[in-house]
């Protein structure tokens, strides 16, 4: 385990993940009976900092040497949740001493480097799985419950808002860190966000064939851990609409410069012909089509009417637990059993890809389409191709490789 002191490595894949797995006996396979239990050994720069760790847990083995874990066959898979500028070096590493690999989003700081990863771990034949938390999330699970049963009817859009205000630092302590806000050491909203987005809306909705995003840093300077001023230099927000497949648009506003109104930190609305949802971390508001109200725009009178109050909480109807835990069950049983696994190094890359896009979109001020990619056997780029639209006869025909991408749009950049 890669990265664990910091926030997300240490909270969530330690902690709430690998410990709490260990802490049940292990992780429950197809059988019905048989458990494969976990030992961890957590890899850092820091001998302090993971002698604390360890000594806190109660973990036997750890190191600041990456190739010696790498090459110490007791350790099967390679987990990563270092900062994005340097993770593709150490899954590199990982690929080459033939270790299956589970790593934090984004997988890369560019789409060709991502595109990159998923196609040596394929040539490998190792296997490889990315972070999709928050389909996980109780809220989104509720609601794709709800597009599994029909309830939407016919979807017709999905609106987003996700965000909070994050400190500047300098009277009260930011609550994430400074790298966040500085874009040459990986930072910025989108690229923290989009590749999330990405594999919300192609796995509930549908893929995502085009973007059309305004990024913005709307903080200029901010104070770091030392407190010391520094420019930001990264988009500390970003309002986009995605086009879907299936003609579903998605409107997802992006901020960590914005006051919470709302029940949770993160609410989608979906609306269908015959029922819309409100969905959030947790909460699932449904209202249907028979018991939608028929409001009447009036200027001149105050609204009386308590809208909210025309929702129904949906139930849970089961327990859910920690999304990252589950998603760690998921990917112990692929490795153990070869059970099946979607989320891949390829899904990552087409979170980079649609970040990479929308930082594009933003620079260029206009919309920009996805082509379908896969790993294919090329080195070129699909960002490059989207430098001007592609033609409607790329999404009408067979899902293109990134070589066959580049040979069809060749001479477009």
């Amino acid at each position: 385990m890669n990265g664990v002191s910091g926030r997300m490595g240490y909270r969530q894949h330690l902690v709430r993940s690998i410990l709490a797995i260990r802490e049940q006996g292990g992780v429950l396979l197809a059988d019905g009976e048989t458990r494969v239990q976990v030992e961890p050994i957590l890899v850092g720069r820091s001998e302090k900092k993971l002698a604390d760790l360890a000594a806190k847990h109660g973990i036997e083995h750890w190191t600041t040497n990456l190739d010696e874990a790498l090459a110490d066959d007791r350790w099967q898979i390679y987990a990563d949740f270092l900062v994005t500028k340097a993770r593709a070096v150490a899954i590199r590493k990982a690929i080459a001493a033939g270790k299956a690999i589970y790593t934090e989003k984004p997988t890369a700081e560019s789409f060709d480097e991502a595109l990159e990863l998923a196609r040596l771990a394929d040539e490998a034949g190792i296997k490889n799985g990315v972070v999709h938390d928050k389909l996980y999330l109780p809220g989104l699970q509720k609601l794709r419950r709800l597009i599994d049963s029909g309830f939407f009817g016919r979807i017709l859009s999905v609106h987003g808002e996700f965000g909070y205000w994050v400190f500047e630092g300098d009277w009260q302590p930011a609550q994430r860190p400074s790298w966040n806000y500085r874009s040459e050491d990986g930072g910025g909203i989108i690229v923290d966000m989009f590749p999330h987005w990405n594999y919300v809306l192609e796995n509930l909705f549908g893929r995502v064939e085009s973007v059309y995003a305004k990024a913005v840093t709307e903080i200029p300077e901010r104070v770091d851990e030392r407190g010391e001023r520094y420019p930001a230099t990264a988009d500390d927000a970003a309002y986009a609409i995605f086009e879907l497949e299936g003609g579903v648009v998605a409107q997802l506003n992006s901020s960590w410069t914005t006051r919470v109104n709302r029940d949770e930190l993160v609410e989608f609305q979906v609306d269908g012909t015959h029922g819309s949802a409100v969905v959030g971390l947790f909460g699932c508001k449904i209202q249907p089509r028979n018991a939608t109200p028929k409001p009447v725009w009036n200027p001149d009178l105050a609204d009386a009417h308590d809208y909210a109050g025309d929702w129904i909480e949906s139930p849970g109807n089961r327990e859910f637990e920690n999304g990252f835990k589950t998603q760690w069950e998921e990917f112990i049983r692929h490795v153990v059993e070869d059970a099946p696994n979607e989320f891949d190094f390829l899904a990552g890359a087409r979170g980079v890809l649609l970040a990479e896009l929308g930082l594009r979109s933003s620079r260029e001020g206009r919309r920009v389409e996805l082509p379908v990619v896969t790993i294919g056997s090329g080195t070129g780029s699909a960002a490059d191709v989207a430098a001007e639209p592609a033609s409607d006869a790329v999404h009408d025909a067979e899902p293109l490789d990134a070589e066959a991408v580049d040979a069809e749009f060749a001479g477009v950049r």
